[in-house]
């Protein structure tokens, strides 16, 4: 039997699920709120206990993604609305519109003017200065990025001892350690501790109340959503860049220094504020777009792994397991997982199983065999060659990507035979989170000290 407060839990993920949809506003929710509880208590005043209710109601509510096209047909103006015109109300957390924009500027300068402090005191971003550079690049963005939402989510000053805390750690741990110049685990170090403060980020993101499940996923579409509008930035400033120096060729100026060192730099580090506010301010737009994007990459990703796999089988040639390679494999799988997790959180839980689910299965099954092949050539070199932080170091993660992925295949499967739910799926991929940034915490606070910094 359900009780109220299951009851309410139910209606609360059914709420946060149509808030995802495509062209539904929140007062399109509320509406579709009411008519839901109207039915609700129809059906409870005829002895239904909350649990049978619910399912029968939002059964009578009809299909939630036929529900979405339908808004979307009869609100397709909505698109250019959201694009160009600002909300006329405040935020939902209480925040208006304009002291938002005026603390996102102010960010934003701040980032941007970080990256060029330490060339105050004669650290330049090239030669004895790159490895500090390359050490510290996280922490002039992520805890800014961090005070954001913690300004934004109005976040008590209890909360900020998940927060503050690894930031400090962090920067304590890249500038004390003394690193030989170049060295593997001064590279590993720059590596990992933007995934390490990922997490702490993600806390701030969510108001502190990373426990909630839904509230992970949030984040996990956040993430998503901010990489895609990183990526367009990206490609609008490589053209302006491009644009002016071209214009000041034409008076025979050359501005390529200035561009390498103020432009290039400053604006990489404010587009990660600009982009998260992009996605908090017009995120209605971008969901409209990421569900889409997911469609079209996964099966990209997956006819380039199974022409990996085919050219590996075709000319016998094994993997090589050296640091670019290594790094270069990784990043591949961590993509792979990053699909696989964007097109969980863009997916109705009680949708049944269709073609995209296969070719996602495909696509695990594909990544899990290359990864069981880079754990074999890596054991091997270990064996022959005993560990380095490197190999060490890929061994972690491969063992760790390993877990994720095969028991994501089991769940996938189960659930394409009708013997498991994707609700499951979805609860491993938000569980296992936090995995990755302990490993990263691993791999920054202890191989340095055993691997003698070198």
């Amino acid at each position: 039997m359900g009780t109220d407060n299951d009851l309410e839990s139910q209606i609360a993920q059914w709420r946060g699920y149509l808030h995802r949809r495509q062209a539904i506003h929140t007062t399109d929710v509320e509406e579709l709120e009411d008519h839901l509880r109207d039915q609700l208590t129809e059906l409870a005043d005829v002895g239904l206990d909350p649990g049978e209710a619910f399912l029968i109601a939002v059964k009578r509510m009809g299909n939630l993604d036929a529900l979405s096209r339908e808004f979307a047909r009869e609100h397709s103006e909505r698109l250019w609305k959201q694009l160009v015109l600002a909300p006329e109300t405040a935020s939902s957390s209480g925040k208006s519109d304009r002291a938002e924009v005026f603390v996102v500027i102010g960010l934003v300068i701040v980032a941007a003017l970080a990256i060029k402090v330490p060339a105050l005191f004669g650290l330049e971003p090239t030669g004895e200065g790159l490895g500090f550079y390359q050490r510290n690049l996280s922490l002039f963005v992520l805890p800014l990025l961090a005070g954001y939402f913690v300004w934004k989510r109005e976040l008590q000053p209890a909360g900020l001892r998940w927060i503050v805390p690894p930031f400090v750690a962090a920067a304590l741990l890249a500038n004390v350690f003394p690193f030989l110049p170049g060295g593997h685990t001064e590279v590993l170090t720059a590596l990992h501790l933007p995934i390490a403060l990922w997490l702490t980020v993600g806390v701030a993101y969510v108001g502190g109340q990373w426990q909630l499940g839904n509230r992970r996923m949030d984040f996990v579409r956040f993430s998503g959503e901010l990489f895609i509008y990183y990526v367009l930035i990206a490609l609008g400033g490589g053209v302006l860049v491009a644009f002016t120096l071209g214009m000041f060729a034409i008076i025979d100026l050359n501005v390529e220094q200035l561009a390498a060192s103020w432009i290039l730099p400053c604006g990489a580090a404010g587009a990660v504020i600009i982009g998260a506010w992009l996605v908090e301010a017009k995120q209605s737009v971008i969901e409209n777009m990421a569900p889409v994007l997911t469609r079209v990459f996964t099966p990209l990703f997956t006819a380039v792994l199974l022409a990996f796999l085919a050219a590996m089988v075709w000319t016998g040639r094994g993997l090589d397991v050296e640091r670019e390679m290594l790094i270069g494999l990784d990043l591949l799988l961590i993509l792979v997982l990053g699909l696989l997790l964007y097109a969980v959180s863009a997916r109705d839980p009680e949708a049944q199983p269709d073609a995209f689910d296969v070719l996602q299965l495909v696509l695990v099954v594909s990544a899990l065999i290359i990864d069981v092949l880079a754990l074999i050539a890596i054991a091997g070199r270990i064996s022959e060659f005993g560990f380095s932080p490197n190999k060490f170091a890929a061994l972690g993660e491969n063992l760790i990507l390993l877990v994720n992925l095969a028991w994501s295949a089991w769940l996938y499967f189960r659930f394409l035979r009708g013997r498991g739910t994707f609700t499951a799926l979805e609860r491993w991929q938000i569980s296992y989170l936090p995995v990755y940034a302990v490993w990263a915490w691993v791999v920054v606070i202890c191989f340095p000290p055993v691997f003698s910094y070198l």
